[in-house]
This record gives C-alpha cells, structure tokens and sequence, in this order.
C-alpha cells in the first residue's frame, strides 16, 4: 500500500509541473525534421550568401564576447527563430512569442 501511495504521489507531482506545447521540441513548428527548420532549405543553409560568415553585411550573425562569429539565426514562417552555427548544424531555436 505504501508503495502505491508513494508512487501515486511521485507521479502526480510530475504531472503538476507546467509543460508548454510551444516550447517542445516535440511540436512540429520546433522540430528539427521540418523543413522550415532544416539546414537543407536555402533560407537555413550555410551556402545562403545571407547566412554566410563571410558575408561582412550580415545581419543575423550571432557572436560571442570577444567578437567572434558562433553562428546565425534564421526566423522561419510560424515566427520560431532557429540558431545554426557556422557549419550550417541547427543548435536551437526559440518558439513564437519568447
């Protein structure tokens, strides 16, 4: 009984935690294998002029402290910014409405 007690508890508190749907990176507009998301769509590839580190014009170039170039974010169309580093590999992304 106290086994059962103690693990309808531990699991009722997991469940009590807030979860936001759009912040998983199990919701499609946040998932890596959408193709808004992807390194293979022009607007998210390295080889996008845009998007390159060579591009001394580039606005969405992200940088560290000392000034050196770490990557680059690319807004998509449900509003969801994702981050790629130089190499063109998605790093993160923050969802609509952060």
């Amino acid at each position: 009984m106290k086994l059962l007690l103690s693990l309808l508890l531990v699991s009722t508190g997991v469940s009590a935690q807030s979860y936001n749907w759009n912040d998983s990176p199990y919701n499609w507009n946040n998932s890596q294998y959408n193709f808004q998301n992807s390194p293979y769509n022009w607007n998210n590839s390295q080889y996008n002029w845009n998007n390159s580190q060579y591009n001394w014009n580039s606005r969405n170039g992200i940088y560290d402290n000392d000034g050196n170039r770490q990557g680059y974010v690319v807004p998509n169309q449900n509003g969801t910014f994702n981050y790629f580093d130089n190499d063109g590999n998605r790093r993160g992304y923050m969802p609509y409405g952060r």
